[in-house]
């Protein structure tokens, strides 16, 4: 067999691009053998969870679309609740296979292409595979993300087929996008940065990538296959087809979080409560005067932020842009709702969880960091190796019973 697609090899080579990368996932280099995963609730010998055999999950969709976004955010996902997990982006294999400055047959993306071209094609496509079996066959992985445009029923099946024969489960998730102004933006946003078009101007990249998706499109054949097992998200998650996708506990988690992906961009906003009158965790307390204060300015702050936000569209020549609709969340605690009481007055929706309200803290209540580092060492050494599941004593919860709640 040839020599696999390495760690060492994507880390060196600046032709692959870390958001897709098989052994990245955007943020995290393939990480070490650790304990558990930080949602991970147990362990098995075998590495393998929530009884669940080996599975490739197979993307099909036109290039633009957002398949390796949706390949990468699976795989985070799947790692976070402690599944192996490796994305297999057959355009990496595609880079490692042309070497750098050589020129790429001009047919290679078309489906009526040379005999040469198709050789070469069969010659990538075999390596990916070999390192998808080799994966879950020989380092206990439980979930192989084969990412691809796969356009054609008869392939999907034949691959359906031939992991099938291994005793492995597919799940094929399409996504198909009709709309000009999301593939526009995808393409504009994401693809003129791969390494394909590394010392391209960006209309010239735009323009062949899209001659690229071209070519694709007379060819390509949209998932309605009702004997495999298939997802399809519709314009970015507009709208969901599921088909079968009852396979076990992990086809269920996948199919949750896909229902709540979205491919567009948005923003999170994080900020802590107000000081209450009494700063005990058994108090109900209202806020104190410095808390009403710095309720106030938190309010401000955020409202002239997506202001700015707006006129610099404005003034990118976005004259139609308009903000994304804020919803803010907090706790049933009297202190952060009081907290957010000022965005309620200004129109946006405030919604009251009971899964974000503050954790019991145990014995260290009304503690300073310092005092509790001086008290109990031992303590927050297990804490700082573990933040996720360690809990301090007479503690209520950890921080992965919270995942569990807001999950639930």
């Amino acid at each position: 067999m040839d020599t696999l697609l390495t760690a060492e090899i994507v880390a060196n080579s600046p032709r692959f691009r870390r958001k897709s990368s098989t052994f990245v996932d955007a943020i995290h280099d393939l990480p070490e053998k650790a304990d558990l995963a930080p949602a991970q609730l147990y362990s098995t010998e075998s590495g393998r969870l929530f009884h669940s055999g080996r599975i490739v999950i197979i993307t099909v969709g036109l290039p633009a679309r957002g398949k390796t976004h949706i390949s990468v955010a699976l795989a985070r996902y799947l790692r976070w609740l402690g599944v192996k997990t490796r994305i297999f982006h057959l355009g990496d294999y595609r880079r490692a296979t042309i070497p750098f400055g050589e020129d790429m047959p001009d047919d290679y993306f078309y489906v009526n292409a040379s005999a040469s071209s198709v050789l070469l094609r069969q010659k990538i496509v075999r390596k990916c595979r070999e390192d998808i079996y080799h994966f879950l066959n020989h380092e206990n992985g439980q979930i192989a993300i084969y990412d691809a445009v796969n356009p054609l029923a008869a392939g999907r099946r034949s691959l359906a087929k031939e992991f099938a024969k291994h005793d492995i489960e597919t799940l094929f998730i399409e996504s198909w996008c009709d709309d000009e102004r999301i593939i526009e933006e995808n393409v504009r946003r994401v693809k003129i940065s791969s390494p394909d078009y590394v010392g391209w101007s960006s209309e010239d990249a735009v323009k062949h990538y899209l001659t690229r998706i071209s070519a694709r499109i007379p060819q390509f054949q949209t998932m309605e296959e009702k004997d495999l097992n298939y997802i399809k998200m519709i314009n970015a998650g507009e709208r969901l087809i599921v088909n079968n996708c009852s396979f076990g506990y992990l086809s269920h988690r996948i199919v949750f979080y896909l229902t709540n992906l979205h491919i567009k961009s948005r923003h999170t906003y994080f900020a802590r409560a107000g000081v209450s009158q009494e700063a005990t965790y058994k108090s109900d307390s209202s806020l104190s005067e410095q808390g009403e204060e710095y309720a106030t300015k938190m309010t401000e702050c955020l409202l002239r932020h997506r202001e700015t936000e707006k006129q610099e569209m404005l003034d990118r020549g976005e004259q139609k842009y308009e903000l994304k609709p804020l919803t803010v969340w907090t706790s049933t605690r009297r202190r952060t709702i009081e907290t957010a009481k000022y965005l309620h007055e200004s129109g946006y929706k405030v919604r009251q969880r009971s899964q974000m309200s503050q954790l019991n803290p145990g014995v260290c209540e009304s503690m300073s960091e310092g005092r509790i580092r001086l008290e109990y060492p031992e303590e927050v050494a297990k804490h700082d190796l573990d933040p996720y599941h360690h809990r301090y004593p007479r503690a209520e919860v950890c921080l992965v019973h919270v995942y569990v709640n807001v999950c639930a």
